[in-house]
């Protein structure tokens, strides 16, 4: 007896390219990554250190849509209608074996390069200061005093919480794993697995020292090796296929990474959340079909010296709490909204609403605690280094200080127009760095609680911001931008910089940190009110205990910061900037990861003694 075949379970090629509209053809099988190897004067980035060389730029495979979905047409590029939200390459990196003590490398002057545009602002304040690198020739490596910088005494979050085990692992004890295979899932919101076939014995041959990078493109996430010295580095370890969602965020657990274990979680466009243990390739979903938020995630880091907590910022601007081990159950809030409205003086739009405390004693499921802190979108966040304050970025052009440990918000601040897009802190907790949709790079003082500096030079919005903590020091620092200029710009910038007038014929002031302006409004609020009392990140002792509102101040009274090094370093929006101890990488909507090795020449021990000239392009 004949039996007619069943349908095919998914479209055709021809179904799934005629919904288009035109004749091109979409293609259905996913393609391998490509390393190149471009070298040439517009491949070399020019400071006073010396010269960074694109070492490799490796573009990763963008997936087509799943079979199951064939791609939207959109006759009008111009139309309103909201498209689903997506990011652009952003990597996690990651060295399994620990680390010594981060190094330094000698600051040249940059003032003497013919070519800087830093024209006589000196990376030293006098010739005649002393240094706090070793500039007598000795391989001896400079004291860190920022560079161990930690949590401190820093209580642990949810300390106060009997019914939060806030207490870590101890040593030698095995970490504990996600429960499901993801290979052998067979789950609807994974699509399929492709680990590299010899990924076993690649771990077991690779250098401990090398580096670990997961990326994320469209709906398909990648585990690779970016080891110098790695033969496969266009071969992913292990790529993950997704049905419909999108990752937009991951981040790597620092406190229980090991040689043999990796805790990873990544943040998706439907808000689900994937755990996942690379080794082991082992993962468990939270926020199943978005039951506590369905708004996708923009953001999302693990709570410094927690084990199994981690923070997420969601598009509708909302930040949760959520523990790895727990179920998820539908939430409810616990905030009473006329108590709330009476503490915050009828001033809703800039409070901190805690909808469920860390304290509260509701704490069997997700979440752990859930703030709402904006109507608007949330585009980044970042925790200080002394693990004490989250400064968090917005769409409604905010950028706010929160005292995570009290749950209180404690400064507010306002972009010069525009939404922020991005943010970070210097190594040392003295700085916090913005960028935004006002083409401009902000450098804030949290212990002046003022900005001190803009920095002018990209020529669209800035989308990611980073420190070198190779180039820092106690006085001294160097940080990096890119933007969707396609362009890398770095900077830097000491406190001997910022106490000079910006122009002295047209304003007369003495030094960015010996005045507090007055154009500031205090918010009195008893949600928000201590301000930082036990951090080392003191502010000035008079007014310190509430809710600062401050007031944009206007260009021509805020010193203007020009970069050492600009340059169009690819041909789509940049998404992604990170320093590693030999290198610079970005990243890039379309899938570029470029590595820009550090200047060579002339290393001496730990010196770098080149006087080479800045580059602008």
């Amino acid at each position: 007896m004949f039996v007619v075949p069943p349908p095919p379970r998914y479209p055709t090629q021809n179904v799934y390219s005629s919904v288009t509209g035109t004749n091109i053809v979409v293609p259905m099988l996913e393609t391998n990554n490509v390393l190149s190897h471009p070298s040439g004067p517009e491949y070399q980035l020019i400071v006073g250190e010396g010269t960074y060389t694109l070492r490799d730029d490796l573009h990763l495979a963008t997936p087509p849509p799943h079979p199951s979905e064939a791609p939207l047409a959109n006759p009008n590029p111009l139309a309103t209608t909201p498209a689903p939200p997506t990011s652009g390459v952003k990597l996690s990196l990651a060295v399994v074996n620990p680390r010594k003590v981060i190094p330094q490398l000698y600051k040249v002057n940059t003032s003497t390069s013919t070519r800087s545009v830093l024209g006589t602002y000196s990376i030293k304040e006098s010739e005649k200061e002393s240094r706090a690198s070793n500039e007598t020739g000795s391989d001896d490596l400079v004291p860190q005093s920022f560079a161990t910088a930690g949590s401190g005494n820093a209580p642990s979050f949810g300390s106060g919480n009997i019914l939060l085990n806030t207490a870590g692992m101890k040593e030698g004890l095995k970490r504990r794993k996600p429960k499901n295979n993801i290979v052998k899932s067979n789950s609807s919101f994974v699509s399929r697995v492709i680990p590299h076939e010899a990924m076993n014995k690649r771990l077991q041959e690779r250098n401990l020292d090398g580096l670990f990078a997961f990326a994320n493109i469209n709906r398909a996430f990648q585990w690779l090796d970016l080891t110098a010295t790695s033969t496969y580095k266009a071969d992913h370890l292990t790529k993950i296929l997704f049905t419909k969602a999108h990752m937009l965020c991951h981040a790597i657990n620092e406190f229980t990474k090991s040689p043999s274990h990796l805790d990873i979680i990544m943040g998706s466009s439907t808000g689900d959340f994937i755990w996942y243990e690379p080794m082991a390739q082992k993962y468990a979903r939270l926020n199943k079909n978005g039951i506590i938020n369905s708004s996708p995630v923009s953001d999302v880091h693990w709570i410094p010296g927690s084990e199994n907590l981690f923070l997420a910022s969601h598009m509708d601007g909302t930040l949760i709490v959520y523990d790895k081990e727990k179920d998820d159950a539908a939430f409810v809030s616990e905030e009473n909204p006329t108590s709330m409205e009476e503490k915050n003086g009828g001033n809703d739009q800039k409070a901190l609403h805690v909808n469920k405390s860390v304290n509260s004693k509701h704490q069997k499921t997700n979440p752990v605690a859930l703030w709402k802190i904006s109507s608007q979108r949330i585009n980044a966040f970042a925790f200080s280094p002394d693990s004490r304050h989250l400064a968090v970025v917005s769409e409604d052009g905010s950028l706010r200080v929160i005292n995570y440990l009290k749950e209180i918000l404690t400064d507010l601040y306002t972009s010069y127009y525009g939404g922020f897009m991005c943010v970070c802190w210097s190594p040392d907790g003295k700085y916090v760095l913005t960028g935004g949709q006002d083409d401009l790079v902000s450098v804030w003082s949290l212990s002046e609680r003022q900005i001190v500096a803009r920095c002018p030079g990209h020529h669209s919005w800035v989308t990611a911001v980073a420190f070198d903590p190779w180039r820092c020091d106690d006085r001294n620092y160097r940080f990096g931008s890119v933007g969707e200029d396609c362009r890398l710009l770095l900077w830097d910038f000491n406190v001997g910089m910022l106490h000079r007038p910006k122009a002295a014929s047209l304003r007369q002031r003495g030094s960015v940190s010996s005045h507090i302006p007055m154009n500031r409004h205090r918010t009195e609020s008893q949600a928000t009110m201590r301000l930082r009392s036990e951090s080392n990140l003191t502010a000035p002792e008079a007014d310190d205990e509430e809710m600062m509102e401050h007031t944009v101040e206007s260009r021509a009274t805020t010193a203007e910061l020009p970069p050492v090094m600009s340059k169009l370093v690819d041909d789509d929006p940049l998404t992604w900037i990170g320093f590693e101890e030999d290198c610079i990488i970005t990243s890039c909507a379309e899938g570029h990861i470029r590595t820009w090795d550090r200047p060579k020449e002339g290393v001496n021990g730990s010196q770098i003694t080149l006087s080479g000239t800045g580059s602008t392009s």
